[in-house]
């Protein structure tokens, strides 16, 4: 925490509020991810359509990214996590008001417009305001806010579905995102153009997806969003599938905790390692936890693939933005995240119908093998592809080298697009 010291008193306030409204946002999504499944099952809908459900929100996500990212570099971070709060607090209502599958999915593409304007606002402004040699440290503590609210949503959500039912979960939900907006509003924005503009800043959607540094990052993510896709939507009525005394939001409470306890430290130490070494462990974490669950029949076992899926998610997520941070302008940064994080929006809404036929087909268990060997490909992928040769790869990935396609000075290096 000693980088936080070296802030003005400003800066320092605007991170912590910044930090809660983050705690509060992601309480307000997670509180739906062990109830929002069972409630649509509850409705009469089939594996297939829990899962097209579900899935339907990362379509938001897709649809909505591009211009999300634009707007934070053109206009301003804070817009984008104002436009983030409204949704989460409005969405939640659209589920309290109808049962109907077809508004349901509409509800839920809506839905995923929150975290798009969310996640692409508040990396961007942490990255914004990290000096490059802490980037790595300020990224991993400003992160914890989605651990920290993955372990408080479910929790909340989970009791109050079983204690008062589903209006007051929903109520709750929406509330969580409303106090998350008037938070948003006393941050203080610096211009989000810091830099004259360059050509390198100005490259558009299909310049900065194809670019070596931002394309393979991008195809790690969007495999791994399949397998990410699978345990938070089926997870749950795999359980229930089970009958073991496990319950749902105790799995993602234990991902949480897992989650925050790795990246105490991960941040940290990426920037001493490389983000590379981190990025491979928590690839491997994914694949060790989807093993797990194709050969879960205890509480234990299931116990253990959550505290593996939240050290994953919690290097991963974190690992991947700051070294998108070291790989862009700041006036590109907006986009650059929208296009990698879209990898995984685009991993999730494939994961859940694709993914539900396989269950309807193979059963859960099954499922949760072919999503193991989804996640060990975008490993292979990794190790092999993540800099300019097969060689500077391995070596990256295993944190023995610096990353080839980190800018010096705010300029692209020429063999880099």
């Amino acid at each position: 925490m000693k980088a936080f010291n070296t802030f003005d008193t400003e800066l320092r306030r605007s991170l912590l509020v910044l930090f809660t409204a983050g705690l509060l946002f992601w309480s307000s999504m997670s509180s739906l991810l062990p109830t929002l499944p069972l409630y649509i099952d509850e409705v009469g809908a089939s594996k297939q359509e829990i899962g097209l459900v579900m899935g339907s929100f990362a379509i938001g996500l897709l649809l909505s990214r591009p211009t999300l990212g634009r707007l934070a570099d053109e206009r301003s971070r804070k817009i984008v996590l104002l436009i983030g709060t409204i949704v989460a607090t409005i969405a939640p209502f659209g589920y309290l008001a109808t049962q109907s599958i077809g508004l349901l999915i509409l509800v839920r593409i809506f839905h995923g417009i929150s975290v798009a304007a969310f996640t692409t606002g508040y990396s961007a402004l942490v990255a914004d305001l990290a000096p490059a040699q802490t980037r790595g440290e300020i990224i991993g503590y400003m992160s914890l806010t989605t651990p920290i609210g993955l372990a408080i949503g479910p929790a909340l959500g989970g009791y109050l579905e079983a204690t008062s039912g589903y209006g007051p979960l929903f109520l709750l939900s929406a509330e969580l995102g409303f106090v998350a907006f008037l938070g948003i509003l006393q941050v203080t924005n610096p211009p989000a153009q810091t830099q004259e503009q360059t050509e390198e800043g100005n490259r558009n959607f299909w310049q900065i997806l194809l670019s070596p540094r931002v394309r393979v990052p991008t195809i790690v993510m969007l495999l791994v969003g399949l397998s990410l896709g699978a345990i938070h939507t089926f997870v749950s009525l795999f359980l229930k599938s089970t009958n073991l005394d496990f319950n749902g939001g105790l799995f993602f409470t234990a991902a949480a905790i897992s989650s925050f306890s790795i990246r105490i430290f991960s941040g940290k130490a990426s920037d001493r390692f490389g983000r590379g070494l981190f990025i491979t462990f928590a690839i491997c974490c994914y694949v060790l936890a989807l093993l797990l669950l194709w050969q879960a029949n205890s509480a234990i076992v299931f116990l253990l693939a959550a505290i593996a899926e939240g050290a994953g998610g919690g290097t991963l997520i974190s690992m991947m933005i700051t070294m998108m941070a070291d790989r862009s302008l700041p006036q590109e940064r907006g986009k650059v995240f929208a296009i990698c994080i879209a990898g995984l929006d685009m991993g999730i809404a494939i994961a859940a119908p694709l993914l539900g036929i396989i269950a309807e087909l193979v059963g859960y268990r099954n499922m949760f093998g072919y999503g193991a060997a989804i996640t060990f490909l975008a490993l292979v992928i990794f190790l092999t592809r993540s800099s300019k040769d097969l060689s500077n790869s391995l070596r990256f990935a295993l944190g023995l080298a610096p990353d080839a396609y980190a800018l010096n000075d705010l300029k692209l290096r020429s063999d880099e697009i």
